[in-house]
């Protein structure tokens, strides 16, 4: 794709990162045909190539609009057109330049500038966790719309004591830790089991995504620095706690995987931290990146495991993420490894990849498409006839649960059951 940059971004550190995405566009639109909301609006400015035209436009001088705003709003960030794109268009971070101009120039109206301000500041507060607990309180008072946000209250269970040479970082996060708490000590007990450690370092928040993606990129940018100064200690030699520098950072909500996984990317202009970031970064894992090894080290420990669990665990439809499978290029190695251990799991046969419509605050910024996403989304889960449905991310796994009675977990939550019934048993 040919451009012409303005003068006011022909020399500024975005205008050229723009440009050299957009001139590996060569306007193909197989992003078109695995764009959800393309799929649901059949509007060209509602697909990824639509939307790129409209950013280059602004990128060339032209004036955005309040149509331009709502355009790149209604995008989903979901990147389905990434794993499409046969040139390795990095649309996502067009994106995020593309609305970071735009605001700058469009004003937005004051109540939906007062509810993106509340959802960027409230989700990363201290104050999140003790409002979701009253809300959980009086859930069966709170109207249909805001009830399907306030998930019942859940039991953690107990996190383990011992210590392992193996040692890991898991980010406890923001949202996660008040609305599925149950998550990260599954998480900490599966890997036990496993031989690993899992530690978390007090001074890390959130991931820097609900901000950063909400355009106060000024404010993600502050909350990752943070959590990298929380991290640093525990990367050296000695370790935070004398016990030995921890072997990776490892995330169980996806959408905060593919975030510090971009944590380089981001802040690459930074000289204090862009080192660090880096580093960050590489070390950085999904837990289902660990699970070859958790399911090796099982099997040796219980060689008939895969056998016991067949008998027991209930049947799984997977949905993968769209910051799993195509922020983090992640596909497959849940349903290879959890088979591995003897659970039943299948993935739509149908539009597998297409988003939920969760996707961070989108359900909250636009029920519309989002409930219908959900929807087709739990329709075509639903053809598989499952026990329960399985996800990787706190968002997706809220979201789905809104529109159906079948359980939806984290897919370590059912190891960590099925482990337990295990231990349970005294075998």
């Amino acid at each position: 794709m040919q451009t012409q940059l303005a003068p006011e971004y022909a020399h500024t550190a975005d205008g050229q990162a723009a440009e050299a995405i957009l001139r590996k566009c060569v306007h193909c639109g197989f992003c078109t045909a695995t764009c959800p909301t393309y799929q649901l609006l059949g509007d060209e400015l509602d697909g990824p190539r639509g939307r790129i035209y409209l950013m280059k436009q602004v990128l060339e001088g032209q004036e955005p609009t309040r149509k331009t705003q709502l355009h790149l709003d209604r995008c989903l960030t979901c990147r389905n057109c990434e794993t499409t794109c046969p040139s390795g268009v990095d649309y996502g971070h067009l994106l995020d330049i593309g609305r970071k101009l735009v605001d700058a120039k469009v004003e937005r109206p004051t109540a939906e500038k007062a509810l993106r301000w509340a959802l960027k500041e409230g989700i990363p507060s201290p104050l999140f966790g003790p409002a979701m607990a009253l809300g959980q309180m009086v859930r069966p008072l709170l109207p249909a719309s805001l009830k399907v946000k306030v998930p019942p209250k859940q039991k953690a269970g107990a996190l383990p004591t011992r210590t392992h040479a193996r040692r890991v970082l898991v980010l406890a996060g923001c949202a996660q830790p008040a609305m599925a708490p149950n998550i990260h000590s599954a998480t900490a007990r599966v890997l036990d089991a496993a031989g690993i450690q899992t530690l978390v370092a007090p001074k890390a928040g959130c991931c820097g995504a609900v901000k950063f993606h909400l355009n106060d990129q000024d404010g993600g940018k502050a909350e990752m620095r943070a959590n990298i100064d929380a991290w640093w200690p525990y990367l050296q030699d000695t370790g935070s706690d004398g016990g030995g520098a921890v072997e990776a950072i490892v995330m169980n909500a996806s959408g905060c995987g593919v975030t510090v996984k971009e944590y380089g990317h981001i802040l690459q202009d930074d000289p204090a931290y862009a080192a660090k970031a880096q580093r960050i970064s590489a070390l950085t894992r999904d837990l289902s990146e660990l699970l070859s090894v958790i399911v090796d080290a099982l099997l040796a420990q219980q060689p008939d495991l895969a056998q016991r669990v067949r008998s027991k665990a209930p049947t799984l439809a997977l949905h993968p993420p769209c910051t799993l499978q195509h922020g983090q290029k992640l596909k497959g190695g849940i349903e290879q490894h959890l088979g591995a251990l003897g659970f039943d799991i299948r993935t739509a046969m149908n539009e597998a990849h297409l988003c939920c419509g969760s996707a961070g605050t989108y359900s909250v910024l636009n029920p519309g498409l989002a409930t219908q996403l959900r929807d087709r989304k739990l329709g075509h889960l639903g053809d598989l006839g499952r026990e329960v449905i399985v996800s990787a991310n706190i968002g997706c796994i809220t979201h789905l649960q809104s529109g159906t009675t079948t359980p939806v977990r984290h897919w370590v939550e059912v190891l960590d059951a099925a482990l337990g019934e295990e231990a349970g048993s005294g075998v």
